[in-house]
């Protein structure tokens, strides 16, 4: 069978660039297409697409905009199912986590057709201040202009909803630029977004190489805002270059959980292997550093390593597989690299710590200090760290220990000792009762410290895509 050429989406066309590279399926390295690759040259007619079309959506009546955002909404229920089975593909996500993205991603365009109806504004009481009597003030909300989005491989179709989906929400327009691994869901994506009736460069889509055309597309003037997920060194540096410039960074976590000794040991597990281990690991809230008082210790880390013993590894498209490739070769050789070295510095191997072709097996590791890499970086991958403590504000202090505060969570009965760990604990989210890889897609999510800036959940991304417009009326002249 011959392989398909995919061309960038760019001002309502497809088009295939002179060069291209070849897309291949994390699991067997099967070849899925010959994907164009865009240059400065295209992104520059990208943005001048868009930055046109903007023009046509800022003044767009909502309710075309979330009738847009719904349509889009109906024609991927319509193909779920073989949107799942591309993600399988290009991604390497078991068919069942695929399908289970599918539907969060119906869910946020979903929320994102409901928030293009609730953009408000307020009045200000102008006489409450002297000077002010006799005038009327209020706010609206106005759209930013292009927005620049750049989406990893991991959730390529719910990540680039949770940007696409506000955007054009609010009255933007977009310049994708999806991860060089899984290109074909924004393709996708954006060829639902055509026939739904969105205005020619309104979306635009580029794909290729980051190295190449990623200052192309932080740096010019027209970009407005740039909504990024990725790493936290390459977030540090589109922050540096977008200036006054609007930025969204979500970037890095080592996400942790405290399991204190009145949690229900039994019932919590399949829970938190599920949070380990879930798309082999490559999560940004991805289960990493598991704290568990002393006194359970022992129980908890046994059973979590025969539930992990359960787990089926192989082909993401079989519907009975947990686990399965990791994205790229060399994420495989820095994650068995992070854990030998690990192992030479005195921890110990629960379960896994060894790769069988391109899956990395789940992995429990024990006896693990604060400084190794597999507790202080982000593995980004199937390793999990099991350590104990004494006292629930040593459990806080080590949670805190870190660079990252995307999300940690806690299980306890105790009220006062969740709210206590709420507020001491330094993160973006805290999630109390479940582990810290929970996410629903109207919720605020974000970290702090070097886990990121700025919030998504639609109705809060809406709020990062638009500027505040105060006016003032003089009723009494």
């Amino acid at each position: 069978m011959e392989v398909e050429t995919k061309g960038i989406f760019i001002n309502g066309k497809w088009k295939v660039t002179e060069r291209t590279y070849v897309l291949r399926a994390p699991y067997d390295g099967k070849v899925l297409a010959h994907i164009s690759k865009a240059d400065v040259e295209d992104v520059q007619e990208a943005i001048g697409g868009a930055h046109r079309a903007f023009q046509t959506m800022r003044k767009m009546p909502a309710h075309q905009r979330s009738d847009i955002l719904s349509k889009v909404v109906e024609q991927l229920k319509e193909r779920r199912e073989e949107a799942a089975q591309l993600l399988s593909l290009e991604a390497g996500k078991p068919i069942r986590t695929a399908r289970a993205e599918i539907g969060r991603t119906i869910t946020t365009y979903q929320f994102a057709a409901e928030e293009a109806k609730r953009i408000y504004g307020e009045t200000i009481p102008m006489d409450a201040a002297p000077g002010g009597e006799g005038r009327l003030g209020f706010t609206w909300r106005e759209p930013l202009g292009t927005v620049v989005a750049i989406c990893p491989f991991n959730f390529p179709f719910n990540l680039v909803s949770h940007k696409v989906g506000p955007a054009i929400a609010a009255g933007n327009t977009v310049v994708l630029k999806p991860a060089e691994q899984t290109p074909l869901s924004a393709l996708l994506i954006a060829e639902l977004f055509q026939k739904a009736g969105l205005p020619d460069g309104a979306l635009q889509v580029v794909t290729g190489s980051g190295r190449e055309i990623g200052d192309a597309l932080v740096e010019d003037a027209r970009v407005k805002k740039i909504t990024f997920t990725g790493s936290s060194e390459v977030g540090k540096q589109i922050k540096a270059k977008a200036g006054l410039r609007r930025v969204t960074l979500e970037l890095g976590s080592n996400s942790g959980l405290i399991v204190e000794p009145d949690a229900l040991i039994e019932a919590i597990i399949p829970r938190c292997v599920e949070g380990a281990f879930a798309f082999a690991g490559q999560v940004c809230i991805s289960l990493q550093r598991i704290y568990v008082h002393e006194s359970v210790y022992s129980e908890f880390a046994e059973r979590f390593i025969a539930q992990t013993g359960q787990l089926r590894v192989g082909d993401p498209t079989d519907e009975q597989t947990d686990i399965s490739a990791m994205i790229h070769e060399r994420d495989m050789e820095r994650i068995d690299s992070w854990v030998q070295e690990a192992v030479a510095a005195g921890a110990t191997i629960g379960c896994g710590g060894r790769r069988e072709h391109s899956i990395y097996l789940p992995t429990v590791l024990l006896d693990v200090k604060p400084d190794m890499s597999v507790s202080c970086k982000e593995v980004f991958a199937p390793v999990v760290s099991i350590v104990p403590y004494r006292s629930l504000d040593e459990a806080i202090e080590m949670v805190n220990d870190s660079v990252y505060g995307l999300n940690v969570g806690i299980y306890t009965k105790d009220l006062e000792k969740a709210f206590h760990a709420a507020r001491e604990i330094q993160a973006g989210g805290v999630i109390v009762n479940d582990i810290p890889t929970f996410r629903v897609d109207h919720m605020p999510y974000g970290g702090v410290k070097e886990s990121g800036y700025g919030r998504e959940g639609v109705k809060y991304a809406v709020q990062e895509m638009t500027d505040l417009k105060f006016v003032s009326i003089k009723t009494q002249l």
